[in-house]
């Protein structure tokens, strides 16, 4: 029995107290009307989801065994898109002089589409490094105004880090073997045009968030030294990067796919885990560890009921295990760390700065 409506059951929510809090002012214009889109669909989703679930109780009595988890079906997507916002939230003044943007730079094609992504350069001496953004949550990759980013990149800006964000294939059209192969072209691309965009081709890291921070980890434990007998310059590079850091990754497909016996009911809410079992080995990350791997920043919540905090565990077993530098973070929040998000990009910062920052010369 809905003793208070859908929405109102979720209003001391972390996704709902953080949409009817976001402050009316911060950033540019351009930020502020991005961020208000966000908050809008997101209300409209929840108003959505009470209708369809209490149409289920009140009209589908039979059904009445399934609400449960369609409402956690409806939370995890919420959790979902209360993380995507929590990544546009800026975490430090930027200011539009502050960092040059170049946006769509186009990495390849897809069925006759450009595959593009946005270049961030930081006013002043740059450090060579370069950081790269997987814009994936669910394995949807959306494109959103450059600008509003800026403040998530802010910190890595702010250090001298050239910062590029990556947009993939999106599902439900494009799968997780098309998004892996696109976000390797676009480190192959990035690495070949180091000089052009005055970075060091060995201190290339890779940042992301959920199906992001998946993406960011398979980048880190399958790189290659490319193909030497393409005919593609881009497919000649190597697609290895320097170190990763991921938030709330899935780590291991074979767990999460509709196939799965473990497979959870939410997960059904994202094509993309539409994946035969057979294949889900091949995509996650804890299965192909070796010794060369990219050193690798991984924090997860403990309170996470999207992808649980095991999946973290397991990718740092398997690190340590084969002795490459891993370092897990377990923070007491759900999939978007609420309440924990600065000491989560604090330990971002710090990771990169030790990770992609040139070795000090010993006199």
């Amino acid at each position: 029995m809905f003793h208070r409506t859908y929405s109102d059951r979720l209003v001391e929510s972390d996704v709902i107290a953080f949409a009817t809090s976001v402050p009316s002012s911060f950033g540019t214009d351009s930020e502020n009307r991005f961020l208000c889109r966000l908050v809008t669909e997101l209300r409209r989703f929840l108003r959505a989801s009470e209708a369809v679930v209490r149409h289920d109780a009140a009209y589908s009595p039979a059904h009445n065994s399934t609400v449960s988890e369609t409402l956690m079906s409806a939370r995890s997507l919420l959790t979902l898109s209360f993380a995507t916002i929590c990544l546009l939230l800026p975490t430090a003044a930027v200011g539009q002089d502050d960092v040059t943007i170049t946006p769509d730079i186009v990495y390849g094609h897809k069925d006759g589409m450009a595959l593009t992504l946005d270049k961030y350069v930081p006013a002043g001496e740059t450090n060579g490094g370069a950081i790269v953004f997987m814009v994936s949550g669910g394995w949807v990759s959306k494109w959103a105004p450059p600008e509003a980013l800026r403040g998530l990149f802010a910190p890595y800006l702010e250090n001298g880090f050239t910062v590029f964000s990556v947009r993939h294939g999106s599902s439900p059209r494009y799968g997780i073997p098309d998004a892996v192969a696109d976000v390797r072209r676009s480190i192959r691309f990035i690495r070949l045009h180091a000089e052009d965009y005055d970075i060091d081709a060995n201190r290339i890291g890779v940042l992301g968030m959920s199906a992001g921070g998946h993406l960011s980890l398979v980048l880190a434990t399958t790189g290659d030294d490319g193909d030497p007998d393409a005919t593609d310059p881009v497919l000649q590079t190597s697609s290895r990067v320097a170190t990763v850091a991921a938030l709330v990754p899935p780590t291991d497909l074979r767990v999460a796919v509709w196939e799965a016996e473990e497979s959870l009911p939410a997960y059904r809410n994202f094509p993309a885990l539409n994946l035969p079992l057979a294949e889900a080995g091949e995509y996650s990350p804890v299965v192909h560890v070796t010794p060369d791997d990219a050193p690798a920043l991984v924090i997860s919540g403990t309170l996470d009921e999207l992808v649980p905090s095991r999946h973290g565990q397991w990718i740092a077993d398997a690190y340590t295990k084969q002795k490459v530098p891993v370092k897990l973070m377990l923070l007491e929040a759900n999939h978007g760390l609420a309440g924990k998000q600065t000491e989560a990009f604090e330990a971002i910062q710090l990771w990169f700065i030790e990770n992609l920052n040139p070795p000090k010369s010993v006199d």
